[in-house]
């Protein structure tokens, strides 16, 4: 099964890179995004139902339900918390004003960093959680911590200028002023330099960083089967460069999810806590997390509606 995935994720990160927009540089339009991101989610929905059909031929229907809520769930909470990726992307591109037809470039780069370091966090916290079974209340406090944080912060914006991450690159790497492109480096006098849209590409993978600390540990409140945990956050990853550019014009009709995102993240953190006392069983847990979704969504728009496009 692991195999079988891997090979399905190379195939479909070939498909993205030289269909989706080829190497040609190209604003992409919503239209394309919205097909898109209608394939990625359709394939995560098909392959919940493979994972189901083929865990009720070998180990039984109990499991296969059980497993294929699991992946739902998770699913459900990454592709969720991944909007708010969107947010942090709009304000590093309109803070280095980048062109629309240039993003698509850095944001393929995003995602394949994205996976990586995904894949290197859920082993190694599913190792963390096998053999240490109280790092899940570790997880749980860190999740309320976050959530809370979210919630009280969700109207500022960060200043980027204060970055240490871009500091450190800035202090440390020849940087050729201006625009050049799709190019992350050029030579100026025979001596390589880093453009601008390398250090679009460094805040890009941080902040993948920094959303990967928070959403894994979200996704082991509802399982810590390590092949669920890692296939619901690739599909969800996978989708992110479409779901970015469906939402990018429309982001500022979203304001209020943010606090919908910090409730959820909240709300597992508790769960995790309470589990000793109380197992939220996952179909609640599923049928909360859409509720404060959905609930925040409604309210974004109802709220904006009257807001000039």
């Amino acid at each position: 099964m692991w195999a079988a995935f891997v090979a399905f994720v190379l195939a479909m990160l070939a498909l993205d890179l030289f269909v989706f927009g080829g190497r040609k540089a190209h604003k992409v339009s919503v239209k394309e995004a919205a097909l898109w991101s209608l394939v990625w989610v359709s394939l995560a929905v098909l392959f919940n139902a493979a994972l189901w059909w083929y865990l009720d031929g070998t180990v039984g229907r109990d499991v296969a339900d059980s497993k294929a809520l699991e992946f739902l769930t998770g699913y459900l909470i990454e592709k969720s918390l991944s909007v708010d990726n969107v947010f942090v992307f709009l304000l590093i591109f309109s803070s280095f004003h980048v062109a629309p037809e240039f993003q698509r470039r850095v944001l393929i780069y995003g995602v394949l960093g994205a996976i990586v370091m995904r894949a290197v966090m859920i082993l190694a916290g599913a190792w963390l959680v096998r053999e240490f079974s109280w790092v899940l209340y570790v997880f749980g406090f860190f999740l309320v911590v976050t959530g809370m944080r979210m919630l009280f912060m969700a109207d500022k914006e960060p200043d980027l200028e204060k970055n240490p991450v871009l500091k450190f690159a800035r202090r440390h790497l020849r940087i050729a002023e201006g625009e050049h492109g799709e190019d992350f480096t050029v030579m100026k006098n025979g001596v390589r330099h880093f453009t601008p849209l390398f250090l679009v590409l460094i805040l890009i993978e941080a902040s993948d960083l920094v959303f990967a600390v928070d959403s894994i540990p979200a996704i082991f409140a509802v399982t810590t089967d390590p092949f669920i945990v890692f296939t619901s956050n690739i599909f969800a990853i996978l989708g992110l460069r479409a779901l970015y550019f469906l939402l990018a014009d429309v982001a500022s009709r979203f304001h209020l999810l943010k606090y919908g995102l910090a409730m959820v993240l909240t709300f597992i953190g508790v769960k995790m806590l309470i589990a000793p006392w109380y197992h939220v069983p996952v179909a609640a847990s599923l049928t909360i997390i859409a509720v404060l979704i959905g609930s925040s969504v409604v309210v974004s728009l109802l709220a904006t509606r009257r807001t000039p496009s």
